[in-house]
Parts: C-alpha cells; structure tokens; sequence
C-alpha cells in the first residue's frame, strides 16, 4: 500500500520527526509495519473529515517463538492460531511461509526485513478415513495437536528452525548473510492463486478478501478521488483479535495522526462532530446452503451491491443518520444496496468502526461487500461488488454535503 500510495504522490511521514504539511499535499504513516494512515491536506481539516476505515489483519496461523518439533522424524513448526480461524480449510494445502524477520548484523546492528517463501514448504494433511470412521460426522479439532504442519524428513533431533530461516534470506538477500535472526513474527499461507470462479467468472475466490479486498478498495478510491475535501485513509492491523495495541484500532494510532494535521485550527472534538467515518469490513453473504442463518429479511447476495450493517447491541457502529447517509450516497451514484442484521438468536462479530467511534468520537458507519466462507482459508466474494464499493466511496470522498439536519 505504502508502493503504491508514493507512486501516486503521497508522501511518507514518520513519526518521531516534525512535520511540516503543506496544502493540497498527500500523505501518509505507516506505524509497526502494519497499519497505515494517509490522507489529503485538502481543505480545512477542522471542518470535517471523509474517512474510510478497513484492517489489514487476517485470521492464520502464526508460528511461535520455538516452534521446532520433531515427531518419528517429521520436522514440525508449533504454531499459534490468530483470531477466529476456520480450521477445516487449513488441510491438505500447499503451504508457505511470510512475515518480518528481526536480524543482527556482524556489527551489532538491529534490521527489520520481510521475507516470503513464495513456494509450497509446508502441509497439514488430513488424517485418513480408515483412521477415523466417525470424521464425516463428528471430527473436533484441536488446534494444539492436529494443526501442526509438516516441512520435512529429518534424521537430527533438534533441528534449528532459525537456521532454515537464515539460509532463505540469504538466498534472497546475499548482503546480510552473515546476519543473526533473533526474533521473527511469521504466519502460514495457502500458495493458491487467486482466480475468476463460476460459469460466467462471477466470483472471486482467494485468501484473506477478509479484509484486503476493503484495504484495497479504499486505497483506490483515495488516490483516484477529486481531491477537493479533506480525506483520510486508515487500515489498521490487530481487528481481529480485539484492535487493542498501538496499531490497532482501540490505539491511539489514528487520534495522534488527526492531532498532528489539525494542529491549533481545532479541536479535536470539534473537527469529529463534523466529521464521517465509513467502517469498510465485508459482510456475510447468504449461503445457498444455510438459508436458515439469517434473517429472512436480511440476507445480502453476491454482486447486488454493498452492505450496510446494522447491530443495535452496537457491534456495528450504524445508526439511522448514517446509514441514511450511505444509501443517500448510493441513489446519488446509482449503486445497489443492501442491509444486513443478524439473527436475533445468533451473535455477529464485529469491526473497527464501534471501536474508532468510541475513540475518536466520530459518527461512522459500516458497510462492506458480501462475501462466503469468512475466515477460511480461501474466501468467495461477488466480481462486481468490490466495484460498487469503490463507486460508493469516490462519491463519499467528493460530496460535499453530507451532514443532516439536527430533528433536536
């Protein structure tokens, strides 16, 4: 994101220096490697702010700090779930390797360096039908036991994970081979390639569209927007294990920003009271198969448009004003829309926007393209609806007026 936002003009702030802004200039921070901020100086900030929201998380699994095992001769990596994974898609895939990577350099220097496998190194497999008879019916899965991939045949005991890692960055990295790794934060990936899927190409399947699709989407729609208004862009990391940590959402990484740009015109306060927030996170779809997990009159479909999700319990940040705001903006451009609630007897999960709401005190609301299959492995979403999304958010971003008038 930070690539492709410089290679349209946006410049990189950081934050341990000064800043100096200047006007109808873009911006953007990037805070642990995996949250980022950018907006446009368009305009008087104070006077209210477009944002869209989104988070670059997915739920996987991420291998622990000593994950060497060695079981008949199998060399294991232990490995931790993150957030609510689906597990029963993780079998019998064809596995890689990616994260950050911490090295110490021969003169005791510290470097931070990203590093992928980019090839099948790893597999869960399945345990076989004869070995369980009951695995159609009832098989639980234990994420400590059963989750444990596979990356090779060995005749030593205590194989050093570290020097696998080491000799792949070598390979890839020749400068720093004679570096240390001393720490690493690493997680698991299916190497299928995204595709075009269904007779007509309707549906995307791919990994982690919950919620890169949304990171995307909102990346495009500030870069190609009109740049009249003041804008902002904030994909933060952690949502799915609860946003509380300095890069995520219930972090005071998005109000330190905001600070920053107003400096002395206003307050914060006042600058959010005039503000919106659209919370991007995609929604669940309604599954052919399961009709009878949603509300019969709140089942969204794919490639019918985008979602606006509602949660009086306040999962979902939604109210009436802002919801009426969205679908506003949506017959401006002439986009579908849906509405999605669940089930009054079924819980739902939730996103940034509650969470930015309460942290920043800005009306939001939430919304996000349809999708199948949250939190597995390899997700569905409609083609045509990360188009619509993107549609509604460039008319959100150059509106001008959103606000509605105060009934009290």
């Amino acid at each position: 994101m930070a690539g492709r936002l410089e290679a349209a003009g946006f410049i990189r702030l950081r934050e341990q220096e000064n800043w100096k802004l200047t006007e109808n200039q873009r911006y953007y921070v990037v805070r642990n490697g995996s949250s980022i901020v950018a907006f446009c100086n368009t305009g008087d900030p104070g006077q209210g702010i477009r944002m869209v929201g989104a988070h670059t998380d997915s739920p996987c699994l991420k291998i622990k700090p000593q994950p060497e095992r060695v079981k008949k001769g199998y060399f294991q990596l232990l490995a931790e779930v993150y957030g609510g994974v689906l597990l029963n898609p993780w079998f019998d895939r064809d596995l890689s390797i990616a994260g950050r990577v911490t090295l110490q350099t021969p003169d005791q220097s510290l470097i931070h360096r990203l590093v992928d496998f980019q090839r099948p190194v790893a597999v869960i497999p399945s345990l076989a039908i004869h070995l369980d008879r009951d695995a159609n019916n009832n098989r639980s899965i234990n994420p400590q036991t059963h989750t444990v991939p596979i990356l090779f045949r060995t005749a030593e005991k205590h194989p050093e994970f570290r020097a696998v890692l080491a000799t792949e960055l070598a390979r890839r990295d020749p400068e720093h081979a004679d570096a240390m790794v001393l720490g690493f934060e690493l997680s698991l990936y299916d190497t299928q390639p995204p595709a075009r899927v269904g007779i007509n190409g309707e549906f995307v399947a791919g990994a982690r569209l919950d919620n890169l699709a949304s990171c995307y989407i909102g990346m495009r729609a500030l870069i190609d927007h009109h740049h009249k208004l003041p804008t902002l862009l904030v994909c933060n990391d952690h949502e799915e294990v609860g946003s509380q940590s300095a890069a995520g959402a219930d972090g005071p990484f998005l109000r330190d920003v905001i600070n920053r740009w107003l400096g002395n015109r206003t307050s914060m306060t006042a600058a959010m009271d005039r503000s919106l927030l659209v919370s991007a996170d995609n929604a669940h779809g309604l599954h052919p198969n399961y009709t009878d997990r949603h509300d019969e009159n709140h089942d969204p479909l794919l490639n019918a448009g985008p979602v606006i999700k509602t949660n009086h319990n306040q999962r979902y940040a939604t109210n009436s004003e802002t919801g009426a705001l969205f679908t506003a903006l949506c017959q401006r451009a002439d986009i579908p829309v849906q509405n999605f609630a669940s089930r009054a007897d079924m819980g739902c999960g939730t996103t940034i926007g509650p969470i930015t709401a309460g942290e920043i005190g800005v009306k939001t609301i939430d919304v996000g393209i349809p999708q199948l299959a949250m939190h597995s492995i390899r997700e569905t979403c409609g083609a045509r609806d990360p188009e619509y999304l993107y549609r509604a958010l460039r008319e959100f971003f150059d509106t001008r007026n959103l606000q509605a008038r105060e009934a009290f």
